[in-house]
């Protein structure tokens, strides 16, 4: 079979069904394929052909084995501007090539700030800055003179949007343009819209909404008007005529501004829609606009626009209710059977003015929703009927984090049948499965990807459903191998380490959350801290490391200098990172409710373990780069890290200052001990901690996501696994055990009576403490990368716990790569499917290693006891 070479796609965005990647926001995007060939085939050459309007391009025969993120050759790309790409490659030997891949679209955004003509409205109206605004609505009509061969429309907002053209939603985004440091970087969106607009009379009208923008957020109350006090809309519809002319209609002061049918919207409280006020018409040419307000135009610097570089958030899957019931006190209460992150959409019948109020709660207690978990964040969402029939509706701006609901006023049908959760999230592809014998491991593996899906709403959030939901840069630098597994967030994650970067203080000093609001006097102003400020070197080399891009090396390598320095500066001749404020082992299972920060190992161990180890990952990055003056200079600095920890940390028979799991777990997997003999005895006697404490957990955040990789290295794999497989608090399986179907924050956030852990921080939807998966992916299934962007792939698994069969497969840059294996009266097999594009390794217990080349291959051991 020759080989097959599939459609390109364009540095980490999706394409669009019908339009291709559109509104990419760079002239030469890099290109990536994946091609299907014989077992042992192997890519010598590819050529490239980019055709433009009436031209073509075709490169030379490049020769090289690579298919990932490949470099742009032809001229670069003008905004607005449309090419279609074909590759086709030589393998080894081979005299003649493959077929051309079917042409892949990909499409410019708007790419110079003077490409950007309209400007950012607002209703002309007075409004209180302190109190709940209402959001409003913006229109205008147009009128195009000929045909429409094609329209684009580019849009953001200060605030959230959503745009109509002739009575018909654009797009099926929610909450765009997202959430990023509105003042330096505002994301735009490209949508095709051709098929909305016609020649003669149109119309175009937008609903807006407070977002992060100037909505309430934060703890204890929030803060709002964070980034200004209006809300604006930025757009500008494109229609290109048959005679290649183009017509723009831009946002200015010839629109019109009124309220609309939101009486409020709130990321935290909800949203009331009020259907009788929802004007007929409103987006349609011929409605009558008389009455409405003027707009006056806001300061926006276009500069400040950038395209997206993953997919938006959108409603990926709709769940119908598994029981319906009357709570204790006559309430009605929905259970939907799975903690998700959406909201609910209805369809009812009755009078006008009848209201329908919605209330959201992850937990119950004494059989009644119960909201205490969620602070400040009234999560309850009511709809005025019209009145007009059957009436369906569903929030637009806000989201909430549920399992149950609770529901009053209710008219209509049976509630079963019309109520429906949609669950939205980052529409990132899929990429990661994991399923074993263990039916309760299957359902952790379940309830870390529910919790990566709740928490990836276009920033990685540590909780999706309090008065919270920040991008903890601490959460997401333990989880981020976790993720790059599950799904491709490369583009999301890229872009929000941008955010990182805007955000650091001009001293390296990386906040604890990002965009940064105000935290109160625990977090403001901004103090470094390890673990979390780690992210800025530790996410970048994982994203380079899961999609071979050395790309956001390049980009994030400011960021991540600035930080080893700065710690370096902190630590001084000593080395030792000692004195300042620490999170630590946050949220140890000896942590007391009041105090998170109150650790089994010092946190300042935890502090200059994380130093060496990042000083160890800048060496590395600048490898890559070809930065070889930086790479000795930080690889000797991590040296002298690990040489001045051993001395304050680790006693010379392998004793550590701190013994605890958390401080044996990050000696061993960040090699800070000095010679093999105390890395032994270490390792040892971290399985006797985990067997002390009857096999549960003693990690916190930063010992959780190494422990079980720690017990593996030192040949104590029984240990990680009765570890992993412990049902008793705290382990991983004691919130399976209680019925959770995300990952806690606390270990016990849930108390063994079935009530709530009194702790001010009790979330049900955290996915930190998952990070266990990606053990669970490498070791106890055998996938992981050896080389970047699974290049080369090891396939090594490690039987244990009683498991009778595990399997992994995973979509990689190059192809989809998997393991299954099976025990059977002491003889395991495995069978191995191998990407074309890359290699493997395959080392099965007790056997030598062996190399491999793309297809499937299959294996047989006898297993030794």
């Amino acid at each position: 079979m020759p080989a097959i070479v599939h459609p390109a796609t364009f540095e980490h965005l999706p394409p669009t069904p019908g339009s291709g990647t559109l509104g990419i926001g760079l002239p030469t995007p890099r290109i990536s394929w994946k091609t299907s060939a014989e077992p042992g085939w192997v890519q010598e050459a590819y050529q490239v052909s980019v055709t433009t309007g009436d031209k073509q391009w075709t490169s030379e025969r490049i020769e090289s084995t690579e298919s990932v993120l490949v470099l742009w050759e032809a001229a670069p790309l003008g905004s607005a501007q449309r090419a279609e790409v074909s590759v086709r490659v030589w393998g080894a030997g081979d005299q003649e090539p493959s077929g051309w891949s079917p042409p892949s679209a990909v499409e410019t955004g708007l790419l110079e700030p003077a490409d950007w003509t309209a400007t950012a409205i607002t209703p002309s109206w007075d409004e209180d800055p302190e109190a709940d605004r209402r959001p409003p609505l913006l229109r205008r009509g147009f009128t195009l003179d000929r045909p429409v061969a094609s329209a684009r429309l580019y849009v953001t907002a200060h605030g959230l949007y959503e745009v109509e053209i002739n009575g018909v939603r654009v797009g099926d985004d929610a909450l765009s343009p997202g959430w990023t440091v509105y003042g330096q970087r505002l994301r735009y969106y490209t949508y095709d819209v051709t098929e909305r607009v016609t020649d003669g009379e149109n119309a175009i009208g937008a609903f807006l909404a407070d977002g992060w923008y100037r909505g309430r957020i934060g703890f204890k109350g929030g803060y709002a008007n964070l980034y200004g006090d209006k809300v604006a809309l930025l757009a500008q519809l494109h229609i290109t005529h048959h005679d290649g002319s183009v017509t723009v209609v831009g946002t200015d002061e010839t629109w019109k501004a009124s309220f609309g049918p939101i009486l409020l919207s709130s990321l935290y409280k909800g949203e009331t829609y009020d259907a009788r006020q929802l004007p007929t018409g409103w987006s349609r040419p011929a409605f009558d606009d008389s009455g409405w307000e003027p707009v006056t135009g806001v300061e926006r610097d276009p500069r400040t626009l950038v395209a997206p570089e993953g997919p938006p958030v959108r409603c990926t899957e709709e769940i119908r209710p598994v029981r319906v019931w009357a709570s204790p006190a006559g309430k009605t209460l929905l259970d939907f059977g799975q903690n998700l992150v959406g909201r609910l959409r209805i369809s009812v019948r009755g009078e006008a003015g009848s209201t329908v109020a919605l209330r959201h709660a992850e937990v119950l207690q004494d059989g009644e929703l119960y909201t205490r978990p969620l602070r400040g964040a009234d999560s309850t969402d009511h709809y005025v009927l019209s009145g007009a029939g059957e009436e369906t509706w569903e929030p637009r701006f806000t989201i909430h984090g549920f399992r149950y609901a609770e529901i009053t006023g209710w008219v209509g049908g049976d509630i079963a049948e019309n109520v429906t959760a949609r669950v939205y999230h980052t529409d990132m592809e899929r990429t990661g499965w994991f399923e074993s014998s263990n039916p309760d491991l299957n359902r952790l593996h379940e309830n870390v990807l529910w919790s990566m899906k709740g928490n990836f709403v276009d920033i990685p959030t540590d909780c999706p459903q309090r008065d919270e939901r920040l991008g903890w840069t601490g959460d997401i630098q333990v989880f981020a191998p976790t993720a790059s597994f599950l799904y491709d967030c490369s583009g999301m994650l890229s872009s929000w380490l941008k955010d990182v970067a805007a955000e650091q203080l001009p001293d390296g000093t990386v906040p604890w959350y990002v965009p940064v609001i105000p935290g109160g006097n625990y977090w403001t102003p901004i103090r470094p801290g390890a673990v979390w400020g780690d992210v800025a070197v530790l996410t970048p080399w994982t994203l380079h490391e899961r999609f071979n891009d050395p790309g956001i090396l390049a980009e994030q390598y400011g960021s991540a200098k600035s930080w080893v320095d700065l710690v370096d500066r902190l630590a001084g001749e000593s080395h030792l990172w000692n004195g300042s404020f620490q999170l630590g082992d946050w949220l140890d299972p000896t942590a007391p409710p009041e105090d998170p920060t109150k650790a089994m190992t010092d946190k300042h161990l935890v502090a200059t373990a994380y130093f060496a180890w990042s000083a160890r990952h800048l060496a590395k990055s600048a490898a890559v780069l070809g930065k070889s003056d930086d790479e000795l200079r930080y690889l000797t600095l991590s040296r002298d890290v690990a040489a001045a920890f051993a001395r304050e940390y680790i006693h010379p028979d392998g004793i550590m200052s701190s013994d605890a799991q958390t401080a044996y777990a990050l000696a061993i997997v960040f090699d800070l001990f000095p010679d093999t003999d105390s890395k032994a005895r270490a390792g040892s006697r971290l399985a006797e901690l985990v067997r002390a404490n009857g096999n549960r957990i003693g990690t916190g955040f930063a010992g959780t996501p190494v422990v079980s990789d720690a017990l593996t290295i030192a040949g104590e794999i029984d240990a990680a696994y009765d570890l992993l497989l412990e049902t008793e608090c705290p382990s991983w399986l004691y919130a399976v055990g209680q019925g959770g179907t995300t990952i806690w924050e606390r270990w016990d956030s849930m108390l063994p009576d079935g009530s709530i852990n009194p702790g001010e921080m009790t979330s049900f939807n955290h996915y930190a403490l998952g990070a266990v998966a990606d053990w669970m992916h490498r070791v106890v299934a055998g996938l992981a990368p050896l080389e970047p962007g699974y290049r080369k792939i090891l396939v090594k698994p490690q039987p244990g716990g009683g498991l009778s069969w595990a399997s992994a497969r995973h979509e990689t840059p190059y192809g989809t790569a998997s393991v299954q294996w099976r025990i059977d009266d002491g003889d395991l097999t495995a069978v191995v499917e191998i990407p074309t594009g890359t290699t493997a390794r395959v080392e099965l217990p007790g056997q030598d290693p062996v190399d491999v080349g793309p297809g499937r291959h299959e294996f047989a051991v006898q297993l030794v006891s």
